[in-house]
């Protein structure tokens, strides 16, 4: 008798036993879970990404929350808002020194360096699979995925420099690897399943 251990629900149960452990706090931690993960989406976000919505969007959250979570980091001053280049009614996030300096200190350092540990080819293979089933989640859901230009169906290069298709503009170098709301990954393929039988 074979076991199979690549079931769907144990593979969703490790991503989850993965993401609480390497975001756990202990006494010494300076934020909770909540401000680490809209520190870090502030820290990698574009910058028409990083308004309140689109991190509320990002954390599966209420606006109300994610307000409350924004609010308290601008108190201890490490993000600092401003008012957004591309619809002055908006306001949009930047990080502060302090806020640089603090993310020195992030949780995610330990899962990070295992990360790094794997070889160049793993970790490719491994951040497309999961690009693949946050885009395909997300269309499910219907709610915004998440991604950077480089696998963006929007992406295109120019002469050494980038366009986005979505938001019809020429992108900086340093924004291509930057989280964007407007991203369109590619969907799961699903033909090539291995059936059992």
């Amino acid at each position: 008798m074979t076991l199979d251990c690549q079931t769907p629900d144990r593979i969703a149960e490790l991503l989850v036993h993965v993401a609480r452990a390497a975001r756990s706090e202990d006494g010494k931690s300076e934020l909770t879970a909540a401000q680490w993960t809209c520190l870090r989406f502030f820290a990698r976000a574009n910058r028409d990404t990083r308004t309140p919505s689109n991190f509320a969007s990002f954390q599966a959250t209420t606006r109300g929350t994610a307000s409350q979570i924004i609010k308290s980091l601008e108190k201890r001053g490490v993000i600092v808002r401003r008012q957004s280049d591309r619809d002055k009614r908006s306001v949009c996030f930047d990080l502060t020194q302090a806020g640089r300096d603090i993310l020195v200190k992030d949780p995610l350092s330990d899962l990070m360096r295992v990360i790094d540990d794997l070889s160049v080819e793993e970790r490719n293979r491994f951040l497309k699979t999961l690009s693949r089933l946050a885009s395909t989640l997300a269309e499910a859901r219907e709610v915004p995925a998440f991604g950077t230009c480089t696998d963006c169906s929007h992406f295109s290069t120019t002469g050494g420099t980038g366009y986005c298709a979505c938001l019809s503009a020429e992108l900086a170098t340093d924004e291509i690897d930057k989280l964007c709301a407007s991203y369109r990954g590619p969907a799961l393929d699903t033909s090539d399943r291995r059936r059992t039988g």
